[in-house]
């Protein structure tokens, strides 16, 4: 819970690479799907044999799984769910996330060691809907995203505390509420409802009059049109102990369609974060520095302290940096064997990053490939390469460059 020594991280696993780098770089608990029921159909997800691997691993390192259901199951798809869900009792998952009273009773009834929680779906926005979800079974609800902090410490004085409470704190938000969108459906054929939106609400659009076809106005305040419905990434990093003092339980990184490198950094900012505010000390700034250097559109605070503001000029993503290689061993004296993910060369200057290690740039000095032979440039992705690091770092650490060095 959300006491002065307990802050749970929560982070995205949408298939294994980005399950391990979750947990290397700090994640408390991971929330992930199989190939049914959850909400992120364009994820890796988990096969039933490779989410009993998933849960091994997880509790190996001492973090919870969460399982999502919070898809609505619909004839045909009901029928299979028990199924599922005895299998998820029977791995030992810590948790199943919900969005309908459905589900839940077949949870309670198929999986009776596993905690339920509520997903944000179910659009949570008082503290007698949570309650009301507590009385039915429900070790935890996921707020709303349209909540406000000051509501939500509201929640947290009307409620058990026996309920726990869990909140976004990073990445992509939706202009619809709780993300509940029929535009995909209607546009695409695509059901946001059922993990597959096309995200058309970061479409550009323009205004058609019914009698001029053809003729497209633009709708802004210059030529360019506008992005009217191009929703801000959320980023609360720097709100942390503000969060702390609401009395959540648990915060959330969104992101399971996301890259395993944003898992990485993420988890690992956020984890110096919460760090941080369980100690009752100021976050290195250099921690702070590591969200902006990843995929990301422009940040807000979300609704947690006003509106957020839509970004109307483009949907682009800020991509200023890339990872050049992962590595997978480093001796004491900072020898590593990395497996290279995009090309770099001797000379150019990298940035180290890890679990718990501090950034730091260097100028690659000489590169060997697997063999032992001298390289000037290494292109062959995934290829094996040795090199001296400027200090030993574990694995799964992080090489990476800036695609524009002007920056």
């Amino acid at each position: 819970m959300g006491t002065a020594d307990r802050l749970e991280l929560l982070c995205p696993a949408g298939d294994m690479e980005r399950l391990r780098m979750s947990l290397a770089y700090g994640a408390d608990a991971v929330y992930l799907a199989g190939p049914g029921f959850g909400l992120r159909a364009f994820a890796g997800n988990f096969t039933p044999e490779e989410l009993r691997e998933a849960v091994a691993l997880a509790h190996g390192r001492g973090a919870a799984v969460h399982v999502t259901c919070n898809a609505l199951p619909r004839l045909g798809e009901i029928e299979a769910l028990p199924e599922w869900l005895e299998y998820l009792d029977e791995l030992g998952v810590d948790a199943v996330i919900v969005a309908d009273v459905g589900t839940l009773s077949l949870a309670r009834r198929h999986a009776p060691h596993v905690k339920i929680h509520i997903s944000t779906q179910a659009s949570v926005v008082n503290h007698v809907t949570a309650a009301a979800w507590h009385d039915l079974g429900a070790a935890r609800v996921i707020l709303a995203r349209e909540l406000s902090l000051e509501e939500i410490a509201a929640i947290r004085g009307k409620t058990p505390r026996s309920l726990e409470l869990e909140v976004f704190v990073h990445g992509a938000m939706c202009v619809s509420y709780s993300g509940r969108c029929l535009l995909s459906n209607y546009m695409t054929g695509r059901d946001a409802n059922r993990g597959a939106c096309a995200q058309p609400c970061r479409y550009k659009y323009a205004l058609v009059e019914e009698k001029r076809p053809g003729q497209y106005f633009p709708i802004g305040e210059d030529e360019g049109g506008a992005y009217i419905m191009n929703a801000r990434d959320l980023c609360m990093i720097d709100h942390i102990p503000a969060l702390l003092a609401a009395g959540v339980d648990s915060l959330k990184i969104e992101g399971r369609a996301k890259s395993a490198y944003y898992a990485a950094v993420v988890t690992g900012a956020y984890r110096q974060a919460v760090d941080a505010a369980l100690a009752g000390t100021p976050l290195d700034p250099v921690w702070r520095d590591e969200v902006e250097k990843v995929s990301h559109r422009w940040y807000s605070t979300g609704f947690y302290f006003g509106e957020p503001g839509q970004f109307t000029q483009d949907a682009r993503y800020i991509r200023d940096w890339q990872v050049a290689a992962v590595v997978e061993s480093c001796m004491p004296d900072g020898r590593a064997v990395c497996s290279l993910r995009n090309k770099f060369s001797v000379g150019e200057t990298l940035e180290l990053a890890g679990p718990g290690v501090r950034p730091v740039s260097f100028s690659v000095r000489e590169l060997t490939d697997g063999e032992g032979l001298p390289l000037l440039e290494a292109r062959r992705p995934e290829m094996k390469l040795h090199m001296t690091l400027p200090r030993a770092v574990p694995p799964l650490s992080l090489l990476r460059k800036l695609v524009n060095p002007e920056l």
